[in-house]
């Protein structure tokens, strides 16, 4: 306490002395110069001009309207505006690149600059194109880096025979293709001073390219990157990928050069480049990977290193001639092979590169993309003949491959769905042709939608696919297994890991009892190239739980873009008895805005306000202490859900059932199956008086005595208050019973002991 005073007094002294100091040499400054101190005294406040408040707007005004505030102006809206679209189209199915690229088209002219000229004019004023541009361009030189380094080429092993057949003859159909396109096209779309061969050769490959990351995606999100199909896919697309970019490079060659002998000179010291950085380099950092590979972190001069070693790749293909993107992708293939290595590497710049730049890209891309140049109907039959052509060429060339190769018709078609998809390395391409000057501003418009259609339609060509040769038996759910079947969904690993000690005690000696524990991991916080590892690393603590407990587990690991209807759907799939769910914790609980939004979510949500009219829910949101996407569980699960609230659970001992209503009945069924275990006790506590007045409630209670005998107390008349909360470690209730004490904001909600809430 003293030494508090002492600090308080020596603050207030330290603060006193200080604005003595600098008064004093203000004052005595201003002695220096008396003529020009007049000149800045500040007016009495009478004589202030009207004119002040129109000075103080017109700097604000030119404080929004430099270059570094517009940048971060445009930053700012981007990534809002792309967040949103990914998040709706995650909803409908679809990877969230593909919302990414419609938000920059939205931004761009065809939209926005359509319908608010005002606001595409402030948002993106003339002269401020090109900071975005070089933002763009840096952010897709990382990304590029991160693809090389996602490019596991290990995956080609036993299946590089196939792969190569698969991925070249789609390659070689599709340029022929693309090249007959370009013979009607030429006139029509290629600028004046491009030669034939030129427009062609880009139009071929540009025709030819598949998406390696979003096909990564889709196959992961689609649980198929264990089968047999996905495992090919991958091999496929990741040959497609590197002969793509080294067939691009020589493109890139031949139009800068100007004629195939001209690009010769290129396409040789690109090929030196190639031999020293796999030759040189690759060993180098294959050693540095050996080194470095089992430690969690890198260090910062480590780090800087290999981005110098990407930013020197990038530009050396930047000088020799080719794309500084190949140079960026280069550098990351050879980084070292090592997963630990690659996962601590790709975590720093991922985020960055994907969450902060990439978006800018997409923008750019839709600036450029003028939707509104296609005035005819000619340009519109062009578009649908490039896209018609771009979807059969690639989609039966690969089909037909994967036939030829051995697989079955199902599988052979998924193929050619897969291999279709074009996405984000469509629009490199697109975008590095349009800066070279090869396509025009329509064509180009036209190869945005066709990129957009191509990988749109993967998903729902792949559920089609599967709906068609589905055989009869997986037509049906699985048989259900005799005895109790638990879903037991998690997220973080140690919740996974008390919630099942409460299955545990749930199942009792039911030796026909199982589980499935199953975790979902949101598609944009895991990496494919770190899925395996993020997979066992979930699961181990459920396991080991698991085997102490003497229970037998089976675990399902699903990445998905929406975790709620992923958790829903296997749930109604599986023909299980209960789904147990964490309780979450909200977001914005507690807090003036969390309030806020509760109400605005309820006034426009039409199912929820209907409900506040016919009185069945409060216009006001209520604390039932339960995160939004446990409701959506709540709402859609098929079968009994039970939320855990977990609060340091260890074992139920002393259990509190509490009885409020005649829809409270099924909680004496999970009474029952708790107390089969020996020394537990339960409470219940019938403040209703349910148990005298109805004889169903009596004969539960009455099967509970036969069970546990004296270790069964009623607790009649009795209302729930904290002393009583702090005598048992589990709380039973209804969903309904939780809900009608949330709505009533009861005290004692904050002070429950570890809570299972069941809607049967």
């Amino acid at each position: 306490m003293r030494a508090a005073r002492w600090s308080i007094l020596y603050y207030a002294i330290a603060l006193l002395l200080c604005v003595i100091v600098v008064y004093s040499t203000i004052v005595t400054g201003e002695a220096m110069r008396p003529h020009l101190a007049e000149q800045l005294r500040p007016a009495p406040a009478e004589a202030v001009s009207p004119d002040a408040l129109q000075g103080f707007m017109d700097t604000m005004h030119g404080n929004i309207r430099h270059p570094l505030a517009v940048l971060l102006m445009q930053v700012a809206a981007i990534i809002g505006l792309a967040r949103l679209f990914a998040f709706v189209f995650t909803k409908l199915g679809q990877p969230s690149v593909i919302g990414e690229i419609v938000a920059g088209v939205v931004m761009g002219p065809s939209v926005v600059g359509h319908w608010l000229p005002g606001a595409f004019d402030f948002l993106f004023p003339p002269g401020s194109l090109e900071n975005l541009h070089v933002l763009s361009q840096i952010g897709l030189v990382l990304f590029m880096f991160v693809i090389g380094m996602e490019l596991d080429l290990s995956i080609l092993r036993g299946r590089l025979h196939s792969a190569l057949v698969i991925s070249h003859t789609s390659i070689v159909i599709m340029f022929a293709l693309g090249a007959l396109l370009a013979h009607r096209l030429y006139l029509d779309f290629a600028p004046p001073t491009i030669a034939f061969q030129s427009f062609a050769l880009f139009l071929g490959i540009a025709m030819s390219i598949t998406a390696f990351p979003v096909l990564a995606r889709i196959i992961q999100e689609r649980g198929l990157t264990r089968t047999r199909l996905g495992a090919m896919a991958l091999a496929t697309a990741a040959s497609d990928d590197v002969t793509a970019w080294c067939l691009l490079a020589a493109v890139i060659a031949i139009v800068k050069a100007g004629s195939v002998m001209s690009a010769l000179f290129t396409i040789a010291a690109a090929a030196l480049y190639v031999a020293i950085m796999l030759l040189v380099l690759r060993p180098f950092l294959k050693r540095l990977g050996e080194v470095h590979g089992e430690r969690r972190t890198i260090s910062r001069p480590l780090v800087a290193g290999l981005l110098l070693v990407m930013l020197i790749s990038a530009w050396t293909t930047d000088a020799i001639g080719i794309h500084p993107l190949f140079g960026a992708f280069l550098a990351g293939a050879i980084m070292p092979q090592n997963v630990a290595f690659r996962r601590v590497l790709m975590a720093k710049l991922e985020d960055v590169s994907v969450v902060l730049l990439l978006p800018l890209f997409f923008v750019f891309t839709g600036l450029r993309t003028r939707i509104g140049l296609l005035t005819n109907e000619d340009l519109w039959w062009t578009c649908a003949l490039v896209v018609a052509v771009a979807v059969a060429g690639k989609s039966l060339a690969a089909a037909i491959a994967a036939r030829i190769t051995g697989h079955d018709w199902k599988e052979s078609l998924s193929m050619g769905a897969l291999m279709n998809t074009r996405g984000l390395m469509e629009l490199v391409v697109l975008n590095i042709g349009y800066d070279l000057g090869v396509i025009n501003a329509e064509l180009f418009a036209i190869l945005v939608i066709m990129a957009l259609v191509s990988t749109f339609m993967t998903g729902p060509v792949l559920s089609a696919i599967d709906r068609v040769f589905r055989k009869p038996e997986q037509a049906a759910a699985a048989d259900a297994a005799p005895g109790w079947r638990v879903l037991l969904s998690f997220g973080q690993p140690e919740s996974g890991r008390r919630a099942l000690r409460l299955v545990r005690q749930l199942a009792g000696p039911d030796a026909r009892a199982s589980v499935t524990a199953l975790h979902v991991t949101p598609s944009n916080d895991v990496n494919p190239i770190d899925s395996a590892g993020f997979e066992r690393e979930g699961f181990k603590p459920v396991l080991k739980e698991a085997q102490r407990l003497e229970l037998d587990v089976r675990t399902e690991h699903h990445v998905s873009g929406d975790v709620g209807s992923d958790i829903v759907r296997t749930a109604n799939n599986g023909a299980y008895d209960l789904l147990l769910v964490g309780a979450g914790k909200p977001l914005l609980k507690g807090t003036f805005l969390g309030d806020l939004l509760g109400f605005t979510t309820r006034v426009i949500d039409p199912s929820k306000l209907i409900g506040t009219l016919t009185g069945k829910e409060s216009l006001l949101p209520t604390d039932d202490q339960l995160d939004p996407k446990v409701r959506q569980l709540i709402e859609e699960a098929q079968c009994s859900v039970g939320v855990f609230m977990d609060k340091g659970f260890a074992q139920a001992d002393r259990i509190l059932l509490p009885l409020g209503a005649p829809g409270d009945l099924f909680l004496l069924h999970y009474a029952e199956r708790l107390m089969k275990g020996e020394g537990r006790r339960l409470t219940l506590l019938d403040s209703a008086g349910l148990i005298n007045r109805d004889p169903s409630f009596r004969n539960g209670v009455q099967r509970l005595h036969e069970l546990a005998g004296d270790r069964i107390e009623v607790a009649a008349g009795r209302s729930m208050d904290a002393q009583l909360l702090a005598q048992h470690d589990l709380l039973l209730s209804s969903y309904k019973g939780w809900s009608r004490s949330a709505e009533a904001r009861a005290p004692w909600l904050d002070d429950v002991p570890s809570t299972l809430i069941i809607r049967p």
